[in-house]
């Protein structure tokens, strides 16, 4: 799928780099040209690395993908990185797949945070649970999006395509991105929940 540029992609002025191929709205071309910004295309080896926590990657299956591609935009708007592992179209998939591509991402440190979206978002919470070092929440109003950042340092949201309306998502992943961890006596905590993670990897590994 190719990239697409808008104009809440275009920096104020200079050259801007973009994936070969992009598209590049006509609106956006008109920005670009009032600012005095030049539009290139290169390869991706050749784009300039996000700093770490403006990384995020994003998945659906089939169920979650025109909310993923509803969602991407305001990712974008909000200044991120955006990293999309799929799908790219609504033939039947296997939300776990999706699921483990992103947490294995920010397990890894490829990325911040991930977004991943099915029909309910419970399978792929419980999915991206299974990785060691991924802290995934399913939020459904802005209390919980709240909540699982707040409290408990989430690292991945994981969303219902089914049981929320384009708009409440929106203020979902609006609420989870913008929502710091408060640490304090919460980290306390986060410490204790990556300590029964540690014990239980180290015994399946022994």
């Amino acid at each position: 799928m190719r990239n697409v540029i808008t104009t809440l992609d275009l920096p104020e002025s200079g050259e801007f780099k973009v994936p070969r191929g992009s598209i590049v709205t006509p609106l956006a071309r008109d920005l670009a040209a009032s600012r005095g910004i030049r539009i290139v295309e290169v390869a991706d080896d050749q784009l300039p690395a996000a700093p770490a926590d403006k990384r995020i990657a994003i998945g659906s299956d089939h169920g979650g993908f025109r909310l993923k591609e509803t969602l991407k935009p305001v990712l974008h708007s909000l200044g991120l990185d955006v990293r999309d592992v799929g799908v790219h179209d609504e033939r039947p998939s296997d939300y776990p797949d999706i699921a483990l591509e992103v947490a294995e991402l920010v397990a890894s440190g490829a990325v911040a945070r991930g977004i991943v979206i099915d029909g309910a978002g419970i399978g792929s919470s419980i999915a991206a649970n299974k990785v060691p070092g991924v802290r995934a929440a399913l939020c459904y109003d802005k209390a919980s999006a709240r909540n699982s950042r707040e409290h408990n340092d989430s690292n991945v949201l994981t969303l219902g395509a089914r049981l929320l309306t384009a708009s409440q998502a929106e203020e979902v992943l609006r609420t989870w991105i913008g929502t710091p961890f408060a640490g304090g006596r919460h980290q306390a905590r986060i410490q204790k929940i990556t300590a029964i993670e540690q014990r239980y990897f180290r015994k399946g590994t022994s």
